[in-house]
């Protein structure tokens, strides 16, 4: 498991990182806030936001405001390293091809027993036919 030094969390830098993730440029955030992109712009060097102004922020980005507050790229990154790490302690005991080429196999020799069975009725019955003309 790595240490990281620990800092702030900067609520600034978080929004920014989001908007990022979006895809959407500063001047469209800005936009659709209501707010100058040189407001933006300032609010993303922040370490804080307005509880209100930060509402409407994870509402824009459809995040909840406690993401924006807390997210951390050293614990997604700690976490994907422990996924990583979680990965190899499992051990699967069968090849799915190999589960699916059995249960072909099965199938055909299903259809072969109901095949076989079906040609013996067959032959069932044209002797009875037989017998009967």
């Amino acid at each position: 498991m790595n240490n990281f030094s620990r800092h702030p969390i900067s609520v600034g830098k978080n929004i920014e990182k989001f908007r990022r993730m979006r895809g959407l440029k500063q001047e469209t955030l800005a936009e659709i806030l209501g707010i100058s992109r040189q407001t933006l712009s300032k609010i993303e060097q922040s370490e804080e936001v307005e509880r209100e102004k930060l509402q409407q922020i994870a509402e824009a980005l459809t995040v909840s405001v406690e993401a924006l507050e807390n997210f951390d790229e050293d614990n997604v990154v700690i976490n994907i390293e422990n996924m990583n790490d979680e990965s190899r302690l499992y051990h699967y005991n069968f090849n799915p091809l190999e589960k699916l080429i059995k249960i072909m196999e099965e199938n055909k020799a299903l259809y072969e027993r109901l095949l076989q069975a079906e040609r013996e009725k067959n032959t069932l019955l044209e002797s009875l036919l037989k017998s009967n003309s």
